[in-house]
């Protein structure tokens, strides 16, 4: 049978050979370069982000004849700045949330045109970006009608108006924040919260997956980005 003999002469090579193959599928080519380094913490690798960001922002104005200065602009310039930067007419992109709330953006303008060059894929970046920024606000939306919140909620109403008093429409701070302790409420919101935030982010695994693999690549071309030039004197950006 030729795959039994096949296997037979696999089986039969000599362990040198075996190791000169490993040898030569493992080799490194020292001139060949590295990955780009990113940085290690999150706070670290937001900033590199947002200045990637910036940095194709003001190319794109720049191409459009547009240098972002610290000089106070006139109206109209003021106008065809944000026209350019953020775009105009109809909002192409629209994510409703679980919440209810809808959030829109332009695909055109210099700020969409850098997040395609970051991200490379805007509408699935804005999408799943909207998603997990919002991950949070969805939890405590499920959480809301939960009784134990409820009762807790009702225990913090009577504190900051107590019988015979009218409830404040907006509590003084420490008045708030005090009967939020002693209530329970902080407690009890902590609580269901990260139970909540479980199940949403086991509900939106999707999009954490592409989240997470768009921002990695995104970190990549970040660092690979050059240099910027050093603006001339008196031109700040602002």
């Amino acid at each position: 049978m030729p795959y039994a003999t096949t296997q037979l002469a696999r089986r039969a090579l000599p362990a040198a050979a075996v190791l000169t193959l490993l040898a030569g599928c493992t080799s490194v080519r020292p001139d060949l370069p590295g990955p780009p380094a990113v940085p290690e913490t999150r706070a670290a690798q937001d900033a590199l982000l947002r200045a990637a960001e910036r940095r194709l922002v003001d190319d794109c104005l720049a191409g459009r004849g547009i240098r972002v200065t610290a000089e106070p602009r006139a109206p109209a310039q003021d106008g065809a700045f944000r026209a350019a930067l953020f775009g105009t007419g109809p909002r192409e992109l629209s994510v409703t949330l679980a919440t209810g709330a809808t959030v829109t953006a332009h695909s055109d303008g210099c700020l969409a045109a850098a997040r395609r060059r970051l991200y490379g894929d805007q509408r699935r970046w804005f999408r799943v970006q909207v998603v997990v920024d919002n991950l949070r606000a969805e939890a405590q939306a499920r959480y809301r009608d939960d009784p134990a919140h409820r009762t807790a909620l009702a225990r913090w109403t009577a504190c900051v108006a107590p019988p015979g008093r009218p409830r404040p429409r907006n509590p003084d701070p420490e008045d708030a924040a005090r009967c939020a302790r002693e209530t329970g409420l902080d407690e009890t919101r902590a609580r269901l919260e990260r139970a909540e935030l479980t199940e949403v982010r086991a509900l939106h695994r999707e999009e954490l997956t592409t989240y997470r693999q768009l921002r990695d690549r995104a970190l990549l071309r970040a660092a690979r980005l050059p240099a910027p030039t050093p603006s001339p004197k008196g031109n700040a950006p602002s």
